[in-house]
């Protein structure tokens, strides 16, 4: 049987917007041996380049690698030779899904709640909403913030995001005064900003790939509105899903359970 061990990137298999823990790198090998692996993020094709590079494009593990940004909504296959890329090969467009009225309203509800942000002692930087093609990602910090910002922003959020779940409720409110809530879903994106995208075109939507594998997952946001909280639940019921806090979880858990057991079903 085909099977594919899907990871999501920030927290999982890197710290927040770096790059690849390079300890984890004999684990992926020897998973590679007994199965494909893929990344399903929320991140955009470019930060997976960034972070991810390393085995992108100088490791034997890239000819089993799987890159999935944008919650799988866009897919690069393995490439096939050394001279070869990974190319898009699929992708979904929010803006014609939702249609222009509905794009519109979404973008300047999140324009108006990030104006208010003023009000609160956090930094601001730049590059507060990025519209990927299949999702709208919105930071109220910033994009460009330093990792001293982040910090600063994720001490405020604590305890138990509570910043962001008041967001959230607001948001979840907007759509329901807007007929939108069948329409879309809003989650927590990483450790300082939010996802939102139509229903279906979460991290579920990644194993419409792999119609012919079997899929596992390995994610460190599975709890409620996290962004891998859904295909962790579709999974877990296989017992084929796991959660972590760390890239050293992920490194032991490979090693410790994963491998063996797909080396056990062979």
């Amino acid at each position: 049987m085909k099977r594919i061990v899907l990871f999501d990137m920030d927290g999982t298999l890197t710290p927040p917007r770096k790059e690849l823990d390079r300890d984890l790198i004999p684990a992926l090998r020897e998973l590679a041996k007994i199965s494909e692996i893929g990344i399903v993020t929320g991140s955009v094709h470019n930060y997976v380049l960034q972070q991810m590079g390393l085995l992108m494009e100088n490791s034997e593990i890239r000819y089993k690698l799987h890159i999935l940004p944008c919650n799988g909504t866009k897919y690069y296959p393995p490439p096939k030779t050394a001279a070869h890329t990974h190319i898009l090969a699929f992708e979904k467009n929010m803006r014609e899904q939702l249609g222009e009225l509905d794009f519109s309203s979404i973008m300047r509800f999140i324009l108006q709640r990030q104006s208010q942000l003023h009000l609160y002692s956090i930094p601001m930087t730049g590059h507060f909403i990025d519209y990927r093609g299949s999702m709208i990602n919105w930071c109220p910090i910033g994009r460009n913030a330093s990792e001293t910002d982040r910090k600063r922003f994720e001490d405020f959020d604590k305890p138990d995001n509570s910043f962001r779940m008041d967001e959230i409720k607001s948001f979840k409110s907007f759509l329901r005064r807007k007929s939108l809530d069948t329409k879309l879903e809003v989650k927590l994106g990483g450790e300082t900003s939010f996802d939102v995208y139509p229903k279906g075109w979460d991290k579920t939507f990644a194993l419409q790939h792999f119609h012919d594998h079997e899929c596992w997952f390995v994610g460190d946001r599975c709890g409620e509105n996290g962004n891998d909280q859904t295909i962790y639940e579709r999974l877990r019921v296989h017992n084929r899903a796991f959660e972590v806090k760390s890239t050293k979880d992920t490194m032991r858990l490979i090693f410790d359970e994963i491998v063996p057991r797909i080396a056990n079903d062979r």
